[in-house]
């Protein structure tokens, strides 16, 4: 079993930044891959961006070149800065330990709580 726990969200105006955490526990070493998720209020879950062991990243068309996903392997720790942050960003963003080929994130059944990003206008 994996348990993930996030951090750093809260309020923020538009264009400011946050930084999410998220830390991994348990059966970490079966961890290939980890990422981010996103779901706003009456909207389905989507990625957000995903990160390999190795670094191989990919993100979605509305956060690239603002996010940036990073991981601390030693730590079992992913990252997620959001810059020039958008009314539209906001949502609970939820860590998930998953797999990555082909150069795309693939979620598994290990989600963290979440945490709340508000972004006023």
């Amino acid at each position: 079993q994996v348990q993930l726990v996030e951090s750093g969200g809260g309020l923020v105006q538009a264009g400011g930044s946050l930084r999410l955490s998220c830390a991994a526990s348990g059966s970490t070493f079966s961890i290939n891959a980890m990422g981010w998720y996103r779901q706003a209020p009456g909207k389905q879950r989507e990625l957000v961006a995903g990160i390999s062991s190795a670094g191989s990243t990919n993100y979605a068309d509305s956060v690239k070149g603002r996010f940036t996903i990073s991981r601390n392997n030693a730590k079992n720790t992913v990252y997620l800065q959001m810059n020039s942050l958008k009314p539209e960003d906001t949502a609970v963003y939820y860590c998930n330990a998953g797999d990555f080929f082909g150069g795309r994130y693939y979620s598994s059944d290990y989600w963290g709580q979440g945490t709340q990003v508000i972004v006023s206008s």
